[in-house]
């Protein structure tokens, strides 16, 4: 069996699944493009409100194929870069998808594998859980936008010992950190990402994707120009549809029903 990015609905969730059995679900440039491809689809498809990242076999991701790199080692430079821009075009996609990204991480989540759960809005993971970024371990260093996440989302002695050291860091540790949302028994971080899912489904789309938006913008806008990013948002959305909806079923004491 190769290497792909499988994918599956239930209800309002795409879920997809990284499968690459016999090798830890490692990452293949064949997964690559059918991820652009799949969460653009999505990107356009008002019927899905959400999107789970997971892997195969109650295991996330052991990141790249260090026999592949071996190969390319004896290629042109330009074969290995352009197998890395194409990994960073999917991490884009998943920080540009105007749909909420969870990861559901169970095993490992190691090197590029890392990267992407780094890269999904939120990250739900089993108890023995571990994130690792191992690069060192075989004198590389990190892609996927892993470096660029953790001196963003940790302290930099943390992010520097991560990424240094190379060591895996436990989920329980990183969720004391806010990096992993929520800590769960093995072999349940799948069901309680679609949980999630399903309820962020209940939310306004309008609000969701603008809110993404505003979390993504305020990383490089000053204060004053996040003033104007919000005000511009907050009055598009009051006169959205779904304001409409949710101020009235407030009002109305009953759930509101967002199309």
């Amino acid at each position: 069996m190769s290497a792909e990015l499988q994918a599956s609905r239930r209800d309002a969730t795409l879920i997809l699944t990284l499968s690459n059995p016999g090798s830890k679900n490692a990452l293949h440039p064949d997964m690559y493009a059918a991820a652009v491809e799949t969460l653009s689809t999505a990107e356009r498809d008002d019927s899905i409100r959400a999107v789970v990242l997971t892997g195969a076999d109650n295991f996330f991701c052991a990141g790249g194929n260090l026999n592949r790199l071996l190969d390319n080692r004896a290629k042109d430079k330009s074969v290995q870069a352009e197998s890395i821009n194409n990994l960073h075009g999917w991490i884009e996609a998943i920080r540009d998808c105007p749909k909420p990204v969870i990861a559901a991480v169970e095993g490992a989540a190691a090197g590029a594998g890392f990267s992407l759960a780094l890269a999904c809005d939120m990250i739900v993971a089993g108890t023995s859980a571990k994130f690792v970024m191992a690069y060192v371990k075989v004198g590389l260093t990190p892609d996927g936008g892993g470096s660029w996440f953790l001196s963003r989302s940790l302290p930099r002695q943390l992010a520097t010992e991560i990424l240094i050291e190379g060591k895996p860091v436990g989920a329980p540790r990183l969720h004391e950190f806010g990096l992993v949302n929520k800590v769960v028994a093995d072999g349940t971080a799948l069901d309680t990402a679609l949980n999630w899912a399903d309820e962020l489904a209940a939310l306004s789309p309008n609000a969701v994707e603008r809110i993404k938006s505003l979390t993504q913008d305020a990383q490089n806008n000053s204060l004053a120009q996040h003033f104007e990013t919000e005000k511009h948002h907050f009055v598009e959305s009051l006169h959205h549809r779904d304001a409409q909806e949710g101020i009235n079923a407030f009002l109305e004491k009953r759930k509101p029903q967002y199309k």
